[in-house]
């Protein structure tokens, strides 16, 4: 298994894209998650997306993104848009993306990374601390958690 940043695999952004779409936000148009997708493969910089595969097989995704919550802009960087395929669940590779987000906001320098989930007691068991709820554009509360680098 390989985690890379999708430029350097960018045949993947498609699949990503849907991925995305489908799972974090069907009521948007496709076109926003590839907007998302094709602005985040530009080498040293931010957004950024990682993917994991294993030969030609896409199996997981994550970002390093600058913002990924609108009413919390004045927190920053954040991990945003961990997805696992399915078939790839329950195997660690989640943490895995995690880990190379962590670090690799590490060594640009950061101190802090930032995500938000619907859920809860996911990602306690990497180390992140739940600091509180937000608001996710239009109504929806969410938990925000922080991770000291």
């Amino acid at each position: 298994m390989i985690i890379q940043p999708l430029y350097e695999a960018p045949q993947h952004a498609e699949q990503v894209t849907d991925w995305l779409w489908q799972a974090f936000g069907p009521t948007q148009p496709r076109d926003f998650f590839a907007s998302i997708v094709n602005h985040s493969q530009k080498p040293g910089a931010l957004p950024l997306t990682f993917i994991a595969t294993e030969g030609e097989k896409l199996l997981g995704t994550v970002g390093l993104w600058r913002c990924d919550l609108i009413s919390r802009q004045d927190l920053f960087p954040w991990l945003a848009a961990l997805y696992i395929d399915e078939s790839q669940r329950g195997k660690g590779l989640g943490g895995m993306l995690q880990e190379t987000v962590t670090g690799f906001a590490r060594s640009l320098g950061f101190t802090e990374l930032y995500l938000y989930s619907a859920c809860k007691n996911y990602y306690e068991r990497s180390g992140w601390q739940y600091i509180g709820d937000a608001l996710e554009y239009p109504d929806k509360s969410v938990h925000l958690y922080r991770y000291g680098l």
